[in-house]
């Protein structure tokens, strides 16, 4: 917010009241220095005293840096962390404990911790901890503006071009279904594959018009309680008839009714593109499998089929942008390279990712976590 001093948000998750607010004196005066020489970051800090506590806070407060106690009433530090969102959309943390040792310390590292600060520790020590993390934090805020810059040019510039191509694409796909009804024979035929290579490159331009609308920032979220499991039943219904065509069965494992903060839309790509690829790639007579699984963690689709499976070497790349495994066997297949891809930039939209496990000519798994959306900051709120 331009003119407004910069500020960070600590919680503090600790049983000891007289440790909190002494870490709450100490902090509230202290400023950090930002990358603008003229400015300084001021830290607003709030308390819990429980993990439970810590993680309901989060809700409404949510914090760039957490200070959290390993051993805690009931839910302890470790299992906090284990429920804090990561892929850097999290809040950084900071663990302080009594009980430091060097495999707690381990630990709380391999879970996402950045830093480990034991007990007793002076204000000079917790100063040091905290402008260390708070500079990082400072710093990925500024490379996160830089690079969601980058992304809105892009956006823009794909949105000039595909309306730009949309149209004589429009005109071309016209004049073909014109030609098509008056010309017989063998003709005909090579009209028809030319109205499917345009259809594919309309494709291609709404897909990379989705991708580049999700990762501008630029696409409008509906966020609202979804029910997953209705999503899901749509989208298998979609992929019925071109199942029905290779005789693929599709197998649902699902509770009667999941509900999950989301947006519809996006769900429905999520969803869509893994079936759609399940059945694609597979092969006649096979099947897929599909589960779907709520907790306290979010919840978590895998869609396994029984198709031409990908090679070790290839899954390194699949989830980059045009991205297609080309060999003897996906070479009549249509596409755009995109899909996998956009499955990933949602998951991590919440929180999440998407995984495979495949081998060739065996099959693939692809696994989805998500956690539920956390709603945009109201308008004017500090940042």
């Amino acid at each position: 917010m331009s003119g407004a001093e910069p500020s960070l948000r600590v919680l503090v998750v600790d049983d000891e009241e007289a440790l909190g607010i002494g870490v709450r004196r100490v902090l509230e005066p202290f400023r950090v220095p930002t990358s603008d020489a003229h400015a300084e970051a001021a830290l607003e800090v709030r308390i819990a005293k429980s993990g439970e506590e810590g993680l309901a806070v989060l809700k409404d407060f949510p914090a760039d840096l957490v200070l959290l106690d390993y051993k805690l009433p009931g839910m302890n530090g470790i299992e906090v962390l284990r429920r804090l969102p990561q892929n850097g959309r999290g809040p950084m943390v900071i663990m302080i404990t009594a009980y430091a040792s060097l495999e707690t310390a381990v630990k709380a590292t391999k879970m996402g911790s950045y830093d480990f600060l034991a007990k007793p520790f002076t204000p000079e020590e917790l100063r040091y901890a905290v402008r260390k993390a708070a500079e990082h934090i400072l710093l990925r805020r500024h490379a996160e503006k830089l690079a969601s810059e980058r992304r809105r040019i892009r956006f823009e510039f794909l949105s000039v071009l595909a309306h730009e191509l949309k149209a004589p694409l429009d005109a071309v796909e016209g004049y073909l279904d014109l030609l098509v009804e008056k010309v017989p024979g063998p003709p005909a035929q090579m009209l028809g594959r030319c109205q499917e290579r345009i259809t594919g490159m309309k494709k291609l331009i709404l897909d990379l018009l989705d991708l580049t609308r999700i990762e501008s920032g630029e696409k409008n979220r509906d966020l609202r309680r979804v029910d997953l499991v209705a999503v899901l039943r749509r989208g298998v219904e979609t992929q019925l008839p071109r199942a029905g065509k290779k005789e693929v069965r599709i197998e649902v494992d699902a509770p009667p009714a999941l509900e999950f903060l989301a947006d519809e839309g996006e769900m429905e790509i999520v969803f869509n593109n893994l079936l759609s690829n399940a059945v694609k790639y597979n092969r006649p007579g096979g099947r897929v499998a599909v589960a779907l699984r709520g907790g306290p963690d979010g919840v978590e689709l895998s869609v396994a089929d029984t198709g031409i499976g990908i090679a070790e070497e290839d899954q390194r790349k699949l989830f980059k942008e045009f991205v297609r495994i080309r060999n003897s066997e996906t070479a009549g297949i249509p596409g755009s390279g995109l899909g996998l891809s956009t499955v990933r930039k949602l998951a991590m939209l919440y929180g999440g990712d998407v995984a495979v496990e495949s081998l060739s000519g065996k099959g693939a798994t692809f696994t989805v976590h998500m956690r539920e959306a956390v709603p945009a900051p109201v308008a004017g709120a500090k940042v």
